[in-house]
């Protein structure tokens, strides 16, 4: 027996079943990772086009930010929430500084599903409304408040127990209803399906609209430009805040601005954050205005929000993506990205749609010569076939069959290259 094979089934004696790793019983079994590599316990090197699902931001083990961490493990590990620090001041602080808008006040927690749970239960607080209205394709978390929101049979697991979402269609053009092929006509449609979801699904009134920037399990699913600009004003009249979900598109993903949102020019009232906040250590973050923030009354705390090691490593993330310039290099290697994916369409019949934003690129794979039909099969035997040429990607979308794909920030122009001639290599394999 390998050693891969050892530990993989000593995870299926003792791990829940339901926590499934990509590739079944031939799973990658990790040893360690530096950089843009991961290394598997055989010896085997990996090129990471997925970062731990935009998690890894700036690199594996990143040597300036696991300097800052180290720093503070040494000076103090834990204090929770119920005393001050004030690295966790100051996190709030530049978090304060680079969102858009009157967001002013912040709660740390330990991921996206907190995250988000927080925000909607800051928008009932504020407006007395219980309803949310969030997207068919969104993902918001495993909780359960956050499975009701989330819009996948697949992730919404047990009794799903919140009564008060609701779902309106997702701004997914690839797969408009038919007859619509445009944006201008799909946002008419949007709006007209709100509007009656809105009519016919709640008294009027509203808690919240919650969305991801771009979806990011829904297969990075980008909105119409003027998407927010046509929805935010039937929310604010339904007595509702926006809840802008950053948690895959933040932090410099989307190329040139910190945060996705400001690609399509409004301002939320609430925003949540997680994954490469903080290069892959664990953290959830809300920021919202003043007003809203201050709507929370009562007692509450996280024991582990706000954790000094957990706000180092996040405000070292922070400046190396400032010191490195890696919003621009986000921009230019997204943009290079994207035109080999684009390539690749041409040359593969099986890509219907690339489409994503900076280093947030998808490929969505469908039966040729049918119309648009999922092909998850193919979907997976390209991420087999890119993991055997030394290539590690992700997937997503309701029916399995979209390839995703997030390199790091600081990804160089020559891992570029390398990752898409491997790329090629796996696609035409499976041609």
């Amino acid at each position: 027996m390998s050693a891969s094979r050892e530990v993989i089934e000593r995870h299926k004696k003792y791990m829940f079943p339901a926590v499934t790793p990509y590739f079944g019983d031939d799973a990658i079994v990790v040893s360690h990772a530096k950089d843009q590599y991961v290394w598997d316990i055989e010896g085997n090197q990996y090129l990471d086009f997925f970062g731990g699902v935009l998690t890894v931001s700036v690199g594996h083990c990143n040597d300036e930010v696991n300097q800052r961490i180290i720093e503070q493990l040494n000076k103090a590990q834990h204090t929770s929430t119920l005393y001050v620090n004030e690295i966790m001041v100051r996190l709030a602080e530049k978090v304060a500084s680079i969102t858009p808008g009157r967001l002013q006040k912040c709660y740390f927690t330990n991921s996206g599903t907190e995250a988000d749970e927080t925000a909607v239960l800051a928008a009932r607080m504020y407006t007395g409304n219980q309803d949310i209205i969030a997207l068919r394709h969104a993902y918001s978390g495993r909780s359960m408040t956050a499975m009701s929101i989330s819009g996948h049979g697949t992730w919404r697991l047990g009794s799903v127990v919140d009564p008060h979402v609701r779902h309106v269609r997702s701004p997914y053009l690839y797969r408009a209803p038919k007859g619509i092929h445009n944006e201008d006509d799909l946002l008419d449609f949007l709006v007209e399906d709100f509007e009656e979801v809105l009519a016919t699904t709640t008294n009027g009134k509203i808690a919240a609209f919650i969305a991801e920037t771009i979806q990011g399990v829904g297969g990075f699913i980008v909105p119409p430009k003027d998407y927010f600009k046509r929805i935010l004003p039937i929310v604010k009249a339904a007595g509702g805040v926006f809840i802008c979900d950053e948690v895959q598109a933040g932090w410099g993903r989307t190329g040139k601005k910190w945060n996705g949102i400001e690609h399509w020019g409004v301002e939320p009232d609430i925003m949540t954050f997680a994954k490469g906040m903080a290069n892959g250590v664990p953290i959830g973050c809300t920021i919202a205005t003043p007003e809203i923030a201050e709507a929370v009354k009562g007692m509450t705390f996280s024991t582990f929000g706000g954790n000094p090691v957990t706000m180092a490593a996040a405000l070292a993330t922070i400046a190396y993506i400032e010191d490195h310039n890696l919003l621009e290099n986000a921009d230019v290697q997204g943009t290079a990205f994207r035109q080999h994916l684009d390539e690749f369409k041409s040359e593969f019949n099986f890509i219907g749609d690339v489409r994503g934003m900076g280093l947030m690129q998808a490929m969505e794979i469908v039966v040729p010569g049918t119309d648009k039909k999922p092909d998850a099969a193919r979907a997976t035997a390209i991420l087999n076939a890119a993991r055997k040429h030394g290539l590690l990607i992700g997937k997503g979308g309701l029916y399995g069959n979209i390839v995703r794909m997030s390199p790091h920030l600081n990804v160089s122009a020559e891992d570029m290259e390398a990752g898409c001639q491997l790329l090629a290599k796996a696609l035409a394999e499976v041609g």
